[in-house]
C-alpha cells in the first residue's frame, strides 16, 4: 500500500516541449533548447525530448560518441561548456530543466539519461533510462535506479521514453510519493496510438500528473510525431501538440485537483501489496 505523502501547497507551471534538434549538434541543440526555455516564460519546470542534445539518431550516435556524449562526474554534475547557454536561460527564466542526454559515468557506462539544469544553472545527470528499447541496448547501458525530482514541495518521478509504456514504472513513482511523472521520449512517426494510450494511461493508474515531451521532425526511419502533452491524474490532456511542428506547451498543475481526484479514486490506497499473488490455476 502507497503510504501518503502531504499534498503541495501551491500550483506548478510547467512545459512539455516539442522540438527537432540536429544529429550530433550538442552545442546547438543546447541553443536551441536555451530557446524553447524562453518562449516557456513562468514556467518552474520545462521538459525537453529524450536525448535531445545530441539527438535520438543512432548511426550518429554509434559514430562519434565522443562528440555526442556528456561527461558526468562523480556526483553527476556535468560541466560541458556547451550547454551554456541553456544554464543560462535556466537562470535567467528562473526554471528547473529536464533534456535529454546521452552521458558518459566515470565508471564507463553509457546511459540515455535525463539532466536536470536548475535554476541555479547547475547540470547535473539525475536519471539514467531503465527500460532500453530494441538497437540502444546495442549502444548503451540500461540505468540501475529511479529518482524523483522536488520542485517548490511537487514530487516528481523521472523517466524516459520506453519506461513509461511499463505500469510499474509510473506505479514505482507514485509509489515514492509521486505528484506527478515526468518523460522525456523519443516517439516514430507511426506510433501516435501508442503514444497517447501509455501517457495517459500512466496518469489515470496513478493519479497523478504526466508530462510527456517529445521530439518532432527528422528523416525516415528517424521521423519523430510529436504529440506532446501535459495530462491530468485522471488522464485527460491539459495540452497538447499537434503531431508536426515545434511548440511549447504551457500548463499549471493544481493540488486542489490532485487532491480532489485522489479523494474520488482511491486506486493507490486500494492496491494489495502482493497484487493479487500467488495466483490459482485452474484446468478448464
Amino acid at each position: 500500500m502507497t503510504l501518503p505523502t502531504p499534498l503541495p501547497e501551491h500550483r506548478l507551471t510547467v512545459a512539455a516541449v516539442q522540438a527537432e534538434p540536429v544529429p550530433g549538434d550538442v552545442a546547438g541543440n543546447a541553443a536551441t533548447a536555451a530557446r524553447l526555455v524562453g518562449r516557456a516564460a513562468g514556467a518552474r519546470i520545462v521538459v525537453l525530448p529524450e536525448l535531445f542534445l545530441p539527438a535520438y539518431h543512432p548511426p550518429t550516435l554509434a559514430a562519434d560518441p565522443a562528440g555526442t556524449d556528456v561527461a558526468a562526474g562523480p556526483d553527476g554534475l556535468v560541466d560541458d561548456p556547451r550547454l551554456d547557454p541553456l544554464r543560462g536561460a535556466a537562470r535567467d527564466g528562473g526554471a528547473t530543466v529536464v533534456v535529454g542526454a546521452a552521458v558518459r559515468h566515470p565508471d564507463g557506462r553509457r546511459t540515455i539519461s535525463s539532466l536536470v539544469v536548475d535554476a541555479a544553472g547547475v547540470a547535473r545527470s539525475a536519471y539514467d533510462k531503465q527500460q532500453l528499447w530494441g538497437g540502444e541496448r546495442d549502444l548503451f547501458d540500461a540505468g540501475r535506479r529511479g529518482a524523483t525530482l522536488l520542485v517548490d514541495g511537487w514530487r516528481l518521478g523521472l523517466g524516459i521514453c520506453y519506461d513509461g509504456c511499463f505500469p510499474e514504472h509510473g506505479r514505482a513513482a507514485a509509489a515514492d510519493g509521486a505528484h506527478g511523472y515526468l518523460c522525456p521520449s523519443g516517439y516514430l512517426a507511426g506510433s501516435a496510438h501508442r503514444r497517447d494510450l501509455y501517457y495517459a494511461a500512466r496518469a489515470l493508474d496513478n493519479t497523478m500528473y504526466v508530462v510527456f515531451a517529445n521530439a518532432v521532425g527528422g528523416a525516415d526511419p528517424w521521423r519523430f510525431n510529436g504529440g506532446a502533452a501535459v495530462y491530468d491524474p485522471e488522464g485527460r490532456p491539459l495540452a497538447r501538440g499537434a503531431d508536426a511542428g515545434e511548440d511549447v506547451l504551457v500548463a499549471t498543475l493544481d493540488p486542489g485537483a490532485l487532491a480532489a481526484t485522489r479523494a474520488a479514486h482511491t486506486m493507490l490506497a486500494d492496491r494489495p501489496a502482493d497484487q493479487g499473488l500467488p495466483r490459482t490455476v485452474l484446468a478448464g
